[in-house]
């Protein structure tokens, strides 16, 4: 009974495997070609590469795997690979919405969180002293994750529901969360976790236990971040992956019957559990070399210490 499932797990693999490997094959070889390619870029710049080659990696992927199947115009082909940041192609192109009227107030809201974040970096991050480099450093980053997951791509997701497509907004007040699994799952960064549970998550659920699958899926994504993180930075490999470690190992207490019984999974106490747990150790995902190394260098390029 052990083997023939076994065998048939491998024979669905293998099944799969013509069609999927030229999907996976950037994300494979890409990210790393900047580290080998001779030339000797700025540390922030290198960092934006790298990011940058796994996002078109992990967009070409989903098309090829979902998108390429689905009849829709190349224009809107094209606006998912080019113009939006989700990694679901099927919601993207073949789940059309109401085209709904121009809601002023959220467009107002996403134009202010974008605001927000331009006043943070070109304003509020050149009045801090320069021996104060880490917060200067912190609150610039801050201010970039305002500016452009929490205001440019609301606008954007607006722009499109617009035009009757269904582009769900990437970051979904995740300050609201009321549980570590509420804030990973349903409200941080929705692409990336959608990228994660579809090739990482659901897979292995299938053929190992929720707890190994969770803990892979976290593993993965630290590993990403590293990529992006630490190897630009030069150094401090492995505190992001650490850090979503931490993060799989807080989702799975919350499921436990202790964390059930302290009321972690929802309500006031499951929101400090969230906080604590996501943003206790935000140093080890975005450690001081990375800022010193990578965001402070940024910062005085584009204008915005002042130095």
């Amino acid at each position: 009974m052990i083997m023939s499932r076994i065998t048939k797990d491998l024979a669905e693999i293998v099944g799969r495997t013509p069609l999927l490997w030229p999907g996976w094959l950037p994300l494979a070889v890409l990210p790393v070609a900047p580290f080998f390619c001779g030339v000797h870029y700025p540390r922030w710049v290198l960092m934006w590469m790298v990011a940058l080659i796994v996002y078109v990696s992990c967009k070409w992927l989903t098309w090829w795997d979902e998108g390429r199947w689905i009849k829709a115009t190349r224009a809107r082909q094209c606006a998912y690979l080019l113009a939006w940041p989700g990694m679901s192609a099927r919601e993207f192109l073949d789940e059309p919405i109401a085209r709904p009227w121009p809601d002023l107030p959220l467009w107002f809201y996403a134009a202010a969180k974008t605001g927000l974040g331009a006043v943070i970096v070109w304003g509020v991050v050149r009045k801090i002293p320069p021996e104060h480099e880490l917060l200067a450093g912190w609150t610039g980053l801050i201010g970039l994750v305002f500016l452009l997951h929490f205001g440019l791509f609301h606008l954007l997701a607006l722009f499109w529901q617009r035009a009757g497509l269904n582009a769900q907004q990437i970051m979904r007040a995740p300050v609201l969360a009321t549980s570590v699994s509420e804030f990973w799952n349903r409200r941080w960064n929705v692409a990336f976790n959608q990228l994660v549970h579809r090739y990482v998550f659901r897979p292995l659920a299938r053929r190992a236990n929720l707890a190994v699958a969770c803990l892979t899926a976290f593993f993965v994504s630290g590993v990403i971040h590293d990529l992006v993180i630490s190897v630009p930075a030069g150094g401090d490999y492995g505190f992001p992956t650490v850090y979503f470690m931490v993060q799989g190992c807080a989702v799975l207490f919350e499921h436990s019957q202790i964390g059930r019984r302290l009321g972690l999974r929802g309500g006031w106490r499951g929101w400090v559990f969230m906080v604590v747990v996501t943003a206790g150790p935000a140093f080890w995902l975005f450690h001081p070399r990375f800022i010193r190394n990578v965001i402070l260098p940024m910062l005085a390029a584009i204008g915005a210490t002042g130095r």
